[in-house]
């Protein structure tokens, strides 16, 4: 199984914070940077190296948003699977989003090697071919087919300027 990792900026170290809440220490996951490579021939996936230390032995993996694919550490998933499934059930738009989010979520064991075996139906999802890129999103990875990663990130990156000030940042 062959990769290429491009590096963009310092990635995947474990943040502590020193500043004090009340009584209580806390640390932060900060994943950045967009890594690229290959699925090999048994849908296995390595995850950066950097980051295998800080994500555990095991991950959520699911379905995202814009068909790309979602790792949590599974203390962020326990996050993430709270605000989902505290969604009111009266609305529509909610029990579309959890059933989407939570039953396309599977746990996966991270190999020995920092690889994740992609189940078939994410894989079909995602539309993913050989060719990934790994995006680390501070506290959680997103996984793209190549080709539409750099499609959506070509788009995405005319528009920064306007998400920008609509997003008062």
């Amino acid at each position: 199984m062959g990769y290429k990792e491009s590096v963009v900026g310092y990635c995947g170290k474990l943040w502590e914070n020193t500043q004090k809440l009340g009584k209580t220490n806390f640390k932060t996951l900060m994943f950045i940077g967009e890594y690229h490579y290959t699925i090999d021939t048994k849908k296995r996936l390595s995850l950066p190296n950097k980051f295998r230390k800080e994500i555990g032995a095991k991950v959520i993996i699911t379905k995202g948003l814009e068909n790309c694919l979602v790792v949590y550490p599974i203390k962020e998933w326990e996050v993430k699977s709270e605000k989902v499934g505290n969604l009111p059930d009266s609305q529509t738009e909610a029990r579309g989003y959890s059933r989407i989010i939570l039953s396309g979520a599977m746990e996966i064991e991270i190999d020995k090697l920092g690889r994740i075996l992609i189940p078939d139906y994410l894989k079909k999802y995602a539309d993913l071919k050989k060719n990934i890129v790994i995006c680390g999103l501070f506290n959680k990875l997103e996984i793209w087919d190549q080709e539409k990663w750099e499609e959506y990130k070509s788009k995405t990156e005319e528009e920064v300027e306007e998400l920008a000030s609509r997003l008062g940042i």
